[in-house]
């Protein structure tokens, strides 16, 4: 007795997972507070990655969400709130980053040291954690799920925080953070300004692992600021750029998750990839031509 025929064919039910818009309205009514939690996460991001860039850490974001996994991971193995354990886990990576390592190689050498230490870490106690595989695999990858009003307001006290710190420090942090030597000349406290930057980077990670995961932070703290630095160098318009792509990438992608089986963290990604990529091809589009010189005739000199 031969089987019944597949109704549709496999790629079909994989883009039925991707894209599924049915009863997007209901669903929309109930992830009202995610959306909120997603906008405060672009703004914060958006933000912060303008020094990230600025001052070369990508590398030490990775490094500080690992450990933030790893903080998680051991928060969820002990019933107690992730949010805290994964904030633990990024102040901890921050405060150890800057204490190990002054310049940039240090820094490299410290978090190439501890990023494995940290992922080990957490792979361990999610391995001894018996509860729901989706807890698990959304720390890595993220997921999109009701935020509550205390998680909400939780987010929303980190990112005033960060927000205020970022104000008062804006403009000495950003001197030191292009050109560290003059700016200790004209009496920035450079020295100070790179462990309390390193630990509101921390609060920011901790913040963006709940939603975009572990793995996949860098595509809401880095490119969105390095696309817009593809367009512009002006350190006005660069925060508004930076802000408006990562809460385009971040809004965007919870908005073209909601309904669907896959993780947040694959629209976040491709929303924020796809901006840097045209920056880059407007980047190139506005790149005036490069000027050939005629070369000047060499007459001889006769003796």
């Amino acid at each position: 007795m031969h089987s019944a025929l597949p109704t549709a064919l496999p790629g079909a039910i994989a883009w039925d997972r991707i894209f599924d818009f049915s009863d997007y309205g209901a669903l929309l009514a109930l992830v009202h507070n995610s959306l909120y939690a997603g906008a405060l996460l672009g703004l914060i991001g958006g933000l912060v990655g303008v020094f990230i860039v600025a001052r070369d850490l990508p590398f030490a974001v990775h490094g500080i969400a690992e450990l933030s996994f790893a903080g998680a991971a051991f928060a969820l193995l002990i019933g107690v709130n992730v949010v805290l354990g994964s904030l633990v886990g990024s102040v901890l990576a921050a405060v150890l980053f800057g204490v190990l390592g002054n310049r940039a190689r240090e820094h490299n050498s410290a978090i190439g040291v501890l990023m494995p230490f940290g992922l080990g870490l957490g792979v361990l106690f999610l391995a001894l954690y018996q509860g729901r595989a989706a807890n698990k695999f959304g720390l890595l990858t993220g997921q999109i799920v009701a935020v509550d009003n205390p998680q909400l307001v939780s987010l929303a006290v980190l990112s005033a925080v960060v927000l205020v710190a970022l104000l008062v420090m804006w403009r000495p942090l950003l001197f030191a953070s292009l050109d560290a030597d003059v700016a200790a000349a004209r009496g920035v406290p450079v020295r100070l300004l790179s462990p309390v930057f390193m630990l509101v980077l921390g609060l920011a990670v901790a913040m963006s692992v709940q939603i975009v995961g572990a793995l996949l932070v860098l595509a809401l703290l880095v490119t969105p600021a390095a696309a817009a630095t593809r367009i512009s160098s002006s350190p006005f318009v660069v925060p508004l750029l930076s802000v408006g792509f990562a809460l385009t990438a971040m809004v965007g992608g919870m908005l073209l998750a909601l309904g669907s089986s896959v993780p947040i963290s694959p629209y976040v990604t491709t929303v924020s990839f796809t901006i840097y990529l045209a920056c880059r091809v407007v980047a190139r589009v506005r790149r005036p031509p490069a000027r050939v010189e005629t070369p000047r005739p060499v007459v001889a000199e006769v003796v």
